[in-house]
Order: C-alpha cells, then structure tokens, then sequence
C-alpha cells in the first residue's frame, strides 16, 4: 500500500533551520505531485507549499515569504522542505501528501486535491 513517511522535524531556535524528508513507497512517485501542510494546536490544516509533477512548477503559501523551498528527487522517491527563518508560529506538525496528476499547472493548495497523507513530523520553534 502507499506511504508516506516524514522525517526531520524536531526543537529549533527561532530563526534556526530544519530540513524536512518525506519518503513515499508504494505509487510510482514520478506520476505524483507532492504537497507540505501544517496544523497548529486548535487550528486547521493548511498549505504550505507543493510541487509539481517533474517540479516542473512549486506554489507557496504567502506566509512562506521565502523562507522555506521545496524540492524533489525522483531517484529516491523523497520530497523536501526546507524551513528557514524559523518563527514561533510555524509551530506545528507538518504532514506530506500527494496528488496522482500529472499536469504541470498544479496549484494544490486544496486538502482535497491530494489521495495520501503521511502521518506527520512535529516541528517545534521557541523563542
């Protein structure tokens, strides 16, 4: 079956870094364009940023404010995110998921625009 395992969440100082990996098994990942959420205590799930099929095209939320990036890699079947400039309210845990398309203009900024979900990383930031 299909999973989604996300890794490198953790404590981290605010304006410190994290990277975070998400590994998926059981689709073919290619075929799969990839999305980060989060959700904070007492509130919704939200978007963060997502990657297209290929990565051919990445969407951000704006309170992003280039700070973080997503990345992909293929050959390993692992999506990224790199958190930057960390702040106390990107507390949260921070979920992987994926969207069988392969159009290239995919936005995902929708909960529903995704078939699997990972179990989610908690990130941590103090101040």
């Amino acid at each position: 079956q299909v999973q989604l395992v996300e890794s490198g969440g953790g404590l981290v100082q605010a304006g410190g870094s994290l990277r975070l990996s998400c590994a998926a098994s059981g689709l073919i990942f290619g075929n799969y364009a990839m999305g980060w959420f989060r959700q904070a205590p007492g509130k919704e799930r939200e978007f963060v940023a997502a990657i297209s099929w290929r990565g051919v095209m990445k969407n951000y939320a704006d309170f992003v404010k280039g700070r973080f990036t997503i990345s992909r890699d293929d050959a390993k079947n692992t999506v990224y995110l790199q958190l930057n400039g960390l702040n106390s309210e990107d507390t949260a845990i921070y979920y992987c998921a994926a969207a069988r398309t392969l159009t290239s203009s995919f936005t995902g900024r929708v909960v529903g625009d995704y078939n699997y979900w990972g179990q989610g990383t908690q990130v941590t930031v103090s101040s």
